[in-house]
């Protein structure tokens, strides 16, 4: 159990809370000497095993970060139970693996993200982003008809997807990350149990949905590379299945879903939340719009580390180890709560105030340092900053309205639905 009786970061509940209920338990959760112990969520059909360390300083997330030969990706990164392998079939990327096997995937998708795509992709980010936004009601649902497109349309350009199967994919993720939310899973909670336990059946139900999903996009993708092998046309999965070094049909189709997932999910919750507090921050707002090219680097910074997409990962520790004064064992677990340590008040001056000129501003919100820093880091910047040029150049007066709807997870902190209006 948690040391802190009121805080159980594995209690499903806790991630419904306000955001700011939230942040202000892991200030005090930063404020004990050591980490916390808590126990994991309670997920039928998923051997749960021991419990873990919940790593809430920057020092210690970046440290962790640093040292992957000790704080191991695998078994798993992405899950806090062992992911068995009729998951790990589709959803075990480079991500959940150490060196010499991710040092191999990486350097082959690395041929995604090189200076010279990237530069050739900038119009092409441009044009989409202007379409995307030109093309947008008065008022709607921001993530919907705006924040949700552009990261989908770029990663499916990148491997050459048709656009009719945008929606597609766009749904296929949304199950993914759905986690404990039952818009999106089906996974409903019992909120008024003391332990909040899953209900057994629609965890079932549930976990289907997670493997349809994760099936349908596999086999989009090795459909596609088998293509590409024979036909190669250029396009970033002609890369990645030709050469004396490639991906296997699995390998490609794990990737993808990575991709897709990391890519598109992450970047469109960073443009919901940039709008929201952006809104929410009018004086940031009009220092922004003063000197837009001067201050969007700040601003897509900035956002990145108070919103926070991608609130934790797992390691697992290979040996023995101590850290900050707290020692750990060969096989103990740690999460990784990037959500916490860009809030340290020892990194960060008024962590909580929303300041679009902060400097220096070392947020870990790609991940700390070291072999698993965000590939596609770069291109999410771009991607946030060409969407916020279009917005706020075709309508400076855009903004949320009402408070959004957040996504039920531990794992992504996502925007669903958001109002806004010019």
């Amino acid at each position: 159990m948690s040391v802190t009786a009121d805080i159980d970061l594995s209690y499903i509940p806790f991630w419904g809370r306000p955001q700011q209920e939230r942040v202000d338990a892991f200030r005090r959760l930063r404020q004990l000497e050591h980490p916390v112990f808590c126990y994991e969520n309670r997920v039928p059909f998923i051997k749960q095993g021991k419990g873990y360390y919940a790593l809430v300083r920057h020092a210690d997330v970046t440290e962790a970060s640093r040292n992957a030969g000790i704080f191991s990706s695998e078994p798993t990164s992405n899950s806090i139970p062992d992911m068995p392998n009729w998951l790990a079939v589709y959803f075990g990327s480079m991500i959940n693996m150490d060196d010499p096997k991710h040092a191999r995937l990486r350097r082959i998708v690395s041929r995604a993200f090189t200076p010279r795509i990237l530069a050739k992709m900038e119009e092409d980010l441009q044009r989409a982003a202007g379409e995307i936004v030109a093309g947008a009601p008065d008022s709607g649902d921001f993530v919907r008809e705006i924040a949700a497109r552009l990261p989908v349309q770029v990663i499916c350009d990148m491997m050459g997807i048709p656009p009719d199967r945008h929606d597609e994919i766009l749904r296929h993720t949304n199950v993914i990350l759905a986690n404990a939310d039952a818009e999106y899973s089906g996974i409903t909670v019992d909120f008024s149990h003391p332990d909040a336990p899953f209900r057994r059946w629609p965890v079932a139900r549930g976990l289907l949905k997670l493997i349809k999903a994760g099936r349908a996009l596999s086999l989009l993708a090795q459909r596609l590379g088998r293509e590409r092998r024979k036909h190669p046309t250029g396009d970033l999965t002609s890369l990645l299945v030709n050469g004396e070094e490639h991906l296997t049909s699995q390998e490609l189709g794990s990737f993808f879903i990575l991709l897709v997932v990391a890519g598109s999910e992450t970047t469109r919750n960073a443009i919901a939340h940039g709008l929201k507090l952006l809104t929410d921050n009018p004086q940031q707002r009009g220092l922004l719009l003063s000197d837009f090219e001067k201050h969007v680097p700040g601003t897509v910074e900035e956002v990145i580390r108070y919103a926070t997409p991608v609130i934790q990962f797992r390691r697992t520790l290979t040996r023995d180890h101590t850290m900050n004064g707290m020692d750990y064992r060969a096989g103990d677990k740690v999460l990784l709560f990037y959500n916490s340590a860009n809030r340290d008040e020892a990194v960060f001056t008024d962590p909580d105030v929303f300041d679009i000129t902060r400097s220096p501003n070392p947020h870990i919100g790609f991940g700390g340092p070291g072999p698993h820093y965000c590939l596609g880091a770069h291109l999410a910047r771009r991607e946030i900053t060409v969407m916020f040029r279009e917005l706020f150049t075709r309508y400076p007066g855009i903004r949320t309205v009402g408070e959004p709807d957040y996504l039920l997870s531990n794992f992504v902190n996502g925007v669903k639905h958001v109002d806004y209006a010019w």
